[in-house]
């Protein structure tokens, strides 16, 4: 199929309508996004809106109109109730959707077999003209494959959609650059379903108390049914991996800085007033004061990001979740698939060492000379209970589960110190959530100064998380004495778990301070105090 690149000219616009009636698909500008249209009285045509967008039909649509009258004259609903109409007053033409009992003219492929149907009179003359030339309601998801980022210019549609439908009318860069917020007044009270930049607060002006759906800001539950567009669990997502960073300025700055100067290949998503602290690549979504732009901009940024070179994850500063910012969030979450990583407000070091070194006798001292200290083993014993952690650990090692339900750990560690793959695969399995926990640990802790206790502090990534890290060394055979003498092992268990380990010259390069352990205890005592002296005045 060619796509046609038509032009807001009348004749174009006429052109398009006509591929509509004969039940085509054209992509139409809107003051918030582009939207893939096709005529909402006529179910296959529909259908063909979900095959172009490769996406189950599912998700219901919104149905777009050129004239309030168009909902009575085309029994678009069962019933257009009061507060439905104060809201049309205030907010139409514009970019609210409201959801209402369905009429009888809207098929079930519109509603995805929901008795209610949404409705939206958009404000963009483009659009407008395109629904009143045509004579039809318009049902018109965002005009992208499904799951990328919505499109915000013809281009980005061209990008996605060429060849798979009939026209695209260009009508400029969308003003608004996200989707219109969705509400329900189909419930006792109404609810919001999906955020946008008309806000709670100017909606609840209007007609009174609004709630919102927790699905807004959380995943739907497994098998809940979604009663709107855009609330899938992953959604808006460029190539590129997206992890949302909530945490203080510098603290995002500095942990993307530690994670592009460990593995090079990450980007940001950030704030103008961010931009000159960065190293890494970034893409800014304007001033952090400015809502409205960062909205506009989004959809444009989360493409941008695609076009860095080499980049595979992106770290996108967290907003907040009020006003304007609570549509930013919606789209955040979802294009990082509700992966979310909230640095604590804390200093925290990181400590690690080789098996057998004495890191263990290091964080008891650390302890007492006043710093909070968090245990990756305590971290990992929660992790390993958890359901779903067990469920993953059984698949890829089998029979791991004692006759309670409780992990065999001992087992696990057999199997996964019985190759450098398997101990991958259980590093790969348990280290992100081991993480996670650490991390709310260490946001519980009333010390200033943190230790992250972690004898795979690197394995798990988790030194990005660390503004110093110390390592803890031995000799080979002080190491060896002292695991056969506390784990109760035999010599070529200790080998075998000590050559899964990094060498002697890995923690020198990757360490900020390195702490000897071949003396007595009162040297070792001496050598701690003094490095934390250090990390209390700043110099260390």
């Amino acid at each position: 199929m060619k796509t046609l690149y038509l032009t807001n000219s009348e004749s174009d616009i006429k052109t398009a309508a006509a591929i509509l009636r004969d039940g085509g698909l054209v992509a139409m500008p809107t003051e918030t996004v582009y939207g893939l249209a096709a005529n909402a009285l006529d179910g296959n045509a529909v259908r063909r809106i979900f095959e172009a967008k490769g996406r189950p039909m599912d998700n219901p649509l919104i149905v777009h109109i050129a004239d309030v009258s168009d909902i009575e004259r085309l029994s678009l609903t069962a019933d257009f109730p009061e507060k439905a109409q104060k809201l049309a007053q205030a907010f139409w033409p514009g970019p609210l959707t409201i959801i209402m009992k369905k009429g009888a003219a809207i098929p079930d492929e519109v509603s995805a077999g929901l008795s209610t149907v949404a409705i939206r009179l958009p404000s963009h003359p483009d659009a407008r003209r395109l629904i009143a030339e045509s004579g039809l309601p318009l049902a018109a998801p965002s005009a992208n494959t499904s799951g990328k980022p919505s499109p915000t210019t013809a281009q980005h549609v061209i990008n996605d959609m060429d060849g798979r439908i009939e026209a695209v009318i260009d009508g400029g860069a969308c003003d608004v650059g996200v989707e219109s917020t969705v509400i329900t007044v189909a419930t006792d009270v109404p609810r919001i379903l999906r955020p946008g930049i008309v806000t709670r607060e100017e909606i609840e002006a209007v007609i009174g108390e609004v709630e919102v759906d927790r699905a807004v800001l959380n995943k739907l539950e497994n098998n809940e049914k979604a009663a709107s567009p855009g609330m899938k669990y992953k959604h808006y997502a460029p190539r590129a991996r997206v992890i949302l960073v909530r945490g203080s300025d510098k603290n995002y700055t500095d942990f993307v800085n530690r994670c592009f100067k460990r593995d090079g290949d990450c980007a940001a998503l950030c704030y103008a007033e961010d931009v000159e602290s960065i190293a890494a690549p970034n893409v800014s979504l304007g001033s952090k004061s400015d809502l409205k732009q960062q909205a506009q901009a989004l959809f444009d940024a989360l493409r941008a990001v695609d076009e860095l070179d080499g980049v595979t994850t992106v770290y996108a500063h967290c907003p907040t979740a009020q006003g304007v910012g609570m549509a930013l969030y919606n789209r955040l979450i979802r294009a990082a698939a509700f992966q979310v990583i909230t640095l604590p407000d804390k200093h925290i070091i990181g400590l690690s060492g080789q098996t057998g070194a004495g890191k263990s006798e290091v964080a008891a001292i650390l302890r007492e000379l006043g710093a909070g200290v968090v245990s990756a083993d305590i971290a990992a014993r929660q992790a390993v209970e958890e359901a779903d952690v067990k469920a993953a650990l059984s698949a890829a090692f089998g029979d791991v589960l004692n006759p309670d339900r409780s992990l065999n750990r001992a087992r696990v560690a057999r199997i996964a110190f019985s190759s450098k793959k398997n101990l991958r695969l259980l590093n790969s399995i348990t280290h992100p959530r081991i993480v996670e926990i650490m991390l709310d640990m260490a946001a519980g802790c009333e010390q200033d100064i943190v230790i992250f206790d972690a004898p795979q502090l690197f394995e798990a990534r988790a030194d990005v998380f660390c503004e110093k890290n110390i390592s803890v060394l031995s000799t080979r055979e002080k190491r060896l004495e002292r695991l056969i003498r506390r784990d109760h092992l035999r010599r070529e268990e200790v080998e075998l778990r000590m050559s899964a380990q990094y060498d002697e010259e890995f923690f020198i390069a990757h360490s900020d301070r390195i702490i000897d352990n071949n003396g007595t205890v009162e040297e070792l005592r001496a050598r701690v105090k003094e490095v934390y002296g250090r990390l209390t005045d700043g110099t260390a």
